[in-house]
Parts: C-alpha cells; sequence; structure tokens
C-alpha cells in the first residue's frame, strides 16, 4: 500500500515467447543492482518469484519482463504452512499494479488469488484480463484486493467473506469481483483472512474474519460485507498485517488493533484488542508499516521504532525478544520503505539498497548466504534504483522495485 504523503485470462506463452522474454529480463553480467528490472528472491517451490522457474535464488534475479519503472505497487501474498489464515497450506503468490491502471500476477493460484480465470499456477507474470483503470492492490494469504474509482474488487478466496461479496457461500471467485457498499476508497490492505479499506473521508471499513479482533468493530463476528471501525477518524494511511493492523493518524500519531500475542498492537500489553487501541510512545509519525507479525514506524525526523514479534531477530535492534512498546531502532538510516514475512524484515533505504534482517534459512535476506541476522545485512548495493520492498505475507519470498 501507498500511504499518502501527510500535511502537506492469462496471456499464453509459447516456450519461444518465454525464452525471448526471459533473455529481455536478464540482468547483464556484472550489473547487479543497477539494471532496470523488480527484483525478486528466496523460496519459489510455486513459481512465486516470477522467474519463469521453480528454483529458490538466493540473490535478487530479475522477474520476466517487469520493469521497475511500469510498476507503480506490488505486493506478495500467502506464505508459508502454519500462517494465521483459512487454511495453512503454502500458497505464495504476487501481484504487480503498473502504472497504466493494469494488474499483472504469478504464483500459486489454487483459489483463483491471480485472478485470471484459472487455478493453473504461473511462474512468470500474466495480466488479469479485463482489469484496467486500478490505482492500489493488496495480497493477503488467499485473496486480492484492487481500488478502482474509488470502488473496491476483490478475488481469490472467500472462506471468511475476506472478499466482502455479502451473504453469498461462493469459497472463491477467479476474476474479480465487487466488493460491497464502499466507494471513495483510497487505500485498502488485505490481511491473511480479512479485508480493510480507508476512505478518503478518513473513515476506516474492514470485513472477513473477526477472529482476535482484526476487525476493530468491538468483536470477534465475522463480516461479510464491510463495517465501519467505530470512534477512528482522521486517519492518513493504514497498514495491515496478518492479524492486525496499523492506522496513523492526520495527527502523527497510530491506532492498532487484532492480534496481540507478540506485541504487534504496541500497547504494553500482549492482550488482543478488538477495538483500536494507542501504540505507546510514539508521536511526530511520518509512515508506518505492519509485516505479518511485527510493526515499525517512521518518525519525521527520519528515525525508525519496531515492536511486535522478534524472536527471529525481525526487528533489528540486535535482539531475539518480542517488544509490547516501540522501541528505536538505531541501526536504521534513510529509511523509505519496510515490509515483512512472518520471521524476516526488508527495508529499501534512501541511497537505494536494499537490506534485510531475521531468518534466512531460504536465502530471504537476500544477501547471497542462509545466515540468520538480528541487524541489517545487504541484500542490494545503494544506487540500484530500488525505492521499495515486498514480501509474501507469511512467507520467505522476496521482491525489490
Amino acid at each position: 500500500m501507498t500511504p499518502p504523503l501527510r500535511r502537506t485470462l492469462v496471456t499464453a506463452l509459447s516456450l519461444t515467447a518465454l525464452a525471448a522474454v526471459s533473455c529481455l529480463a536478464a540482468p547483464a553480467a556484472g550489473a547487479a543492482g543497477t539494471d532496470p528490472w523488480v527484483r525478486s528472491w528466496g523460496e519459489n517451490a510455486q513459481g512465486q518469484l516470477g522467474n519463469g522457474s521453480t528454483t529458490a535464488t538466493q540473490t535478487p534475479a530479475a522477474v520476466l519482463g517487469m520493469a521497475r519503472d511500469d510498476v507503480r505497487e506490488l505486493s506478495g501474498g500467502g506464505g508459508g504452512a502454519g500462517a494465521a489464515s483459512a487454511t495453512n497450506i503454502i500458497n505464495p503468490f504476487a501481484v504487480a499494479l503498473l502504472k497504466d491502471g493494469t494488474v499483472k500476477s504469478w504464483g500459486t493460484n489454487n483459489y483463483g488469488q491471480l485472478g485470471i480465470g484459472t487455478t493453473v499456477n504461473q511462474s512468470f507474470p500474466v495480466m488479469v484480463a479485463g482489469l484496467s483503470g486500478v490505482s492500489q492492490i493488496s495480497a493477503g494469504a488467499n485473496h486480492v484486493l484492487a481500488v478502482k474509482g474509488g470502488r473496491v474488487l476483490a478475488w481469490g478466496y472467500n472462506k471468511t467473506r475476506q472478499l466482502g461479496t455479502g451473504t453469498d457461500a461462493t469459497e472463491s471467485y477467479r476474476t474479480p469481483v465487487s466488493v460491497q457498499s464502499l466507494d471513495k476508497v483510497q487505500d485498502v490492505g488485505a490481511g491473511c483472512d480479512f479485508s480493510a479499506a480507508l476512505r478518503q473521508d478518513g473513515t476506516v471499513w474492514t470485513w472477513g474474519s473477526g477472529a482476535n479482533g482484526r476487525l476493530g468493530t468491538g468483536n470477534n463476528t465475522n463480516r461479510d460485507t464491510p463495517q465501519k471501525v467505530a470512534d477512528l477518524a482522521d486517519v492518513e494511511s493504514i497498514s495491515v498485517g496478518c492479524d492486525h493492523v496499523l492506522a496513523l493518524t492526520a495527527e502523527g500519531t497510530v491506532k492498532a488493533w487484532g492480534k496481540n500475542a507478540e506485541g504487534q498492537l504496541g500497547n504494553d500489553s500482549t492482550t488482543e484488542s478488538a477495538v483500536p487501541v494507542d501504540v505507546a510512545h510514539l508521536d511526530s509519525v511520518a509512515k508506518v508499516f505492519a509485516t505479518s507479525t511485527s510493526s515499525f514506524a517512521v518518525l519525521d525526523d527520519g528515525s525508525v521504532a519496531g515492536w511486535g514479534k522478534n524472536t527471529d531477530g525481525q526487528l533489528a535492534d540486535g535482539m531475539k525478544a518480542n517488544r509490547t512498546t516501540p522501541v528505536p531502532l538505531d541501526r536504521l538510516k534513510g529509511v523509505q520503505h519496510i515490509a515483512g514475512g512472518a520471521d524476516f524484515t526488508l527495508a529499501a533505504l534512501d541511497d537505494g539498497s536494499v537490506v534485510g534482517w531475521g531468518a534466512n534459512a531460504a536465502a530471504q535476506l537476500g544477501d547471497g548466504t542462509t545466515t540468520a541476522q538480528v541487524t541489517p545485512t545487504t541484500a542490494l548495493p545503494p544506487g540500484s534504483g530500488v525505492t521499495r520492498v515486498a514480501t509474501t505475507v507469511t512467507g520467505k519470498s522476496a521482491f525489490a522495485y
């Protein structure tokens, strides 16, 4: 998701065509970090890296035919077994919103989460046919949200009604369908099995699974259509984790709700909350980022704070202990964007580099090793041209663009 500034179906490719695209997208020798392509690395068993194969990579490699300059937003979905989603199956995939308003997708497609009308996996980007004029996208565990003309479209898994289509019992949709009763939407966030939308009037609306209070509506009841989060106004941006939500207000404070077993709400407790609570000891916040089970804030002065799950060192504070309130992350400077799966985190820095920290058994940090890190290690060097990062929601696959 792209926070606003505050205060001021399938294209069937022949083997020959695929080989041509692969040749086109392959970075030249010695051009690591400076070529024009979207990069990906880590796990790839379902083709979620978009490089035309199912082979894992330990360092950033090109996504086939996907130039950074063409991409407005990229969102990773699905992830590893044990995710707090409607299923515990590995369903990694990715969607990319292009600057011309069209959408491409790749990876796992067992629930139609690629939006291409089939349930066939794709190891390279394919166009979501008939979809244009899109301004925002977000991928969850098994579903996708897209904003078009202020309305929300959705596709993929619908077991917990995360597509917001109403009372119908259709388990999944292979092509985009309309979310009911929402207009003037400026941003969306897909959690593991629920959805959230930020309207232009600064209100937040949620639907899908209500477990752990993740809908913020005062109870744990599932909702099949959007409902307004009460007593929450003047929200400027939202960021959605697997089971929790962060909301940045116009005053520079942060509200949070949902699961809190790892302290991801930042309110000095591990008690879940079905209503928004204040994140403690934070003000003058410029940006918020919810990873799978952790949370981060970039302050107006450029400093960074983190809280939540940290058992694999995914907060970059040099420790492996969960944090229930924000802690300063002095090792992080010039942070432009943050994303993370269940056990690792990435950041795009203002010098064009990408760094990562946390678990690394699947080479998800992109530094060419499988060695875990509790402090940042470099995946892409300064000058790479990258400004943003993404990961599969609960998995071990990463993207830089």
